[in-house]
């Protein structure tokens, strides 16, 4: 299944500007450990859109042992997933015109930057003060920068936190990071240049914690338009978050699985993670966007494509608000059919992803429905 999604991923990247995003979630706590599932997508780096899924990996997490882990050399090491995903990015996206592997601070390893596939760029949040080829310290020398140039950032509520507007000042440099101290893999260079791009809010609100991202990066950052557009490439990584919770209690719920077997669980999940890369998709057409428009094969088989016409002339009303407004065979075109499906009336609100959701299930019974009785959707 994941080979499957990753063919069709490699054909929507040829030519593109890409930004692949991997990240990890729990799917079963146990404890201080678990089943984690590790998930890479690819996403249009011009507008955000997801492309689709580019790789997708189960490990199992036991608690304790840390000084252990620290010995050993990256290969045996959990953290050996993130080179792996930038490895399996390059190869799918190789077709790209550009890639730029994005990571929150689990991915902050000198290896992925020693190691780095060379068509790609990697773009990760920095977790650890690391030493520096000339004796100092990561930390120290970036809080020493100037700024460089100031903007505002429309920040979203969430729980316990208003929506408010955060100014922030960024910052930038160029730094050498030191190899660690540490077991390492033989061959690693003495020290990786990459560029730190350091963007902190202004004067918080009293009891909110501001923002502070310490991003480093392999890509070129001279000017303060430079380090501004590595901020909105970083921001991006956010829809990798979205679809984990399309993914769990706010969708399919894999969390609440009971199957004990370790196989036909990962399997379920892989089809359920599929399905929530195709429930973002819808997501992030729902408003059509600029032209070209995303084609409907992005989320469905060609062959859904009369069903979903189908569905649009039996949701359609007589006024011109009621009917679908995108063009056949697009992506926002089928969003709009499983958005009203799912219980949307096209007035008031955007549709969410348990509206689509809901929708594309609907789509998906209809469709076995018919099966079930031999009939054969035609293009």
């Amino acid at each position: 299944m994941v080979s499957e999604a990753a063919r069709r991923t490699a054909e929507r990247c040829q030519g593109q500007e890409v930004l692949v995003i991997q990240d990890t979630t729990v799917v079963r706590s146990e404890g201080g450990g678990g089943d984690y599932l590790h998930a890479v997508l690819a996403l249009d780096a011009s507008d955000g859109a997801l492309l689709g899924l580019v790789d997708a990996s189960f490990l199992q997490r036991s608690s304790g042992h840390k000084a252990q882990r620290k010995a050993l050399p990256v290969e045996e090491k959990e953290s050996f997933r993130w080179l792996e995903g930038a490895e399996q990015a390059a190869s799918v996206c190789s077709g790209a015109r550009r890639i730029t592997i994005i990571a929150d601070r689990e991915g902050d390893i000198y290896e992925a930057f020693a190691l780095r596939p060379d068509n790609a760029d990697l773009l990760v949040r920095a977790a650890q003060d690391r030493s520096l080829e000339d004796g100092g310290r990561l930390f120290a020398e970036q809080g020493a920068l100037p700024p460089a140039g100031q903007a505002d950032l429309d920040l979203p509520g969430g729980p316990g936190r208003r929506k408010r507007t955060a100014k922030l000042e960024v910052r930038f440099a160029t730094m050498t990071l030191a190899r660690p101290n540490r077991r390492f893999r033989a061959g690693l260079p003495e020290g990786v240049e990459v560029q730190l791009v350091d963007v902190r809010e202004v004067s918080p609100p009293g009891g909110v914690q501001g923002v502070h991202w310490r991003l480093l990066t392999t890509q070129p950052v001279e000017d303060a338009a430079q380090a501004w557009a590595v901020v909105a490439c970083y921001r991006k990584r956010w829809a990798i978050e979205q679809m984990f919770r399309t993914l769990k209690t706010q969708g399919f719920d894999i969390e609440g699985l009971r199957i004990e077997e370790r196989q036909p669980r990962d399997k379920l999940i892989t089809a359920a993670l599929i399905a929530a890369v195709a429930i973002q998709q819808l997501v992030h057409a729902r408003d059509g966007g600029p032209s070209p428009l995303r084609p409907c094969s992005d989320a469905f088989e060609l062959g859904d494509i009369p069903l979903l016409e189908a569905f649009c002339a039996k949701l359609e009303g007589k006024t011109l608000r009621q009917k679908n407004p995108h063009p056949k065979g697009s992506l926002a075109y089928a969003a709009w059919v499983c958005a009203r499906l799912g219980g949307w009336t096209g007035y008031y609100g955007k549709p969410g992803p348990v509206v689509m959701l809901q929708g594309w299930l609907e789509i998906q019974a209809a469709k076995k429905s018919l099966h079930t009785l031999g009939f054969k959707l035609n293009v």
